[in-house]
């Protein structure tokens, strides 16, 4: 699990992510990011609908292999960004571990290459 000053606060915080961020996606989850020049590191947020997953049960445990690979994915130094995951796919569950963490490194590369 992540820090919880990696986390975003209230309500309202997603706003801005989803209103001015660009997106990179996968065949099973997309990420939403923008650069924040306020903070010092980066924000997450993973969002699993209960359209994906009807059961809490499956919703977090999605939630929490998608914390868990971006906590060990993203350097120290990956700046302020803020990021909001949306899963679109609840086989996102079965993949295995190798490939969900080639999954979440390659869209991290296309983040790093657009937010420069």
């Amino acid at each position: 699990m992540i820090a919880k000053k990696y986390r975003f606060h209230g309500h309202g915080s997603l706003k801005y992510v989803f209103t001015h961020g660009k997106t990179v996606r996968s065949p099973h989850f997309g990420i939403r990011f923008v650069a924040n020049k306020r903070r010092q590191d980066y924000r997450l947020a993973v969002i699993v609908s209960k359209k994906v997953a009807p059961l809490a049960v499956t919703r977090n445990r999605i939630r929490r292999r998608l914390f868990e690979q971006m906590r060990l994915s993203i350097p120290s130094s990956a700046g302020a960004v803020d990021m909001a995951l949306v899963v679109y796919d609840k086989a996102l569950l079965d993949l295995s571990a190798e490939e969900l963490e080639e999954t979440v490194n390659k869209l991290l590369s296309q983040i790093v290459k657009k937010a420069v």
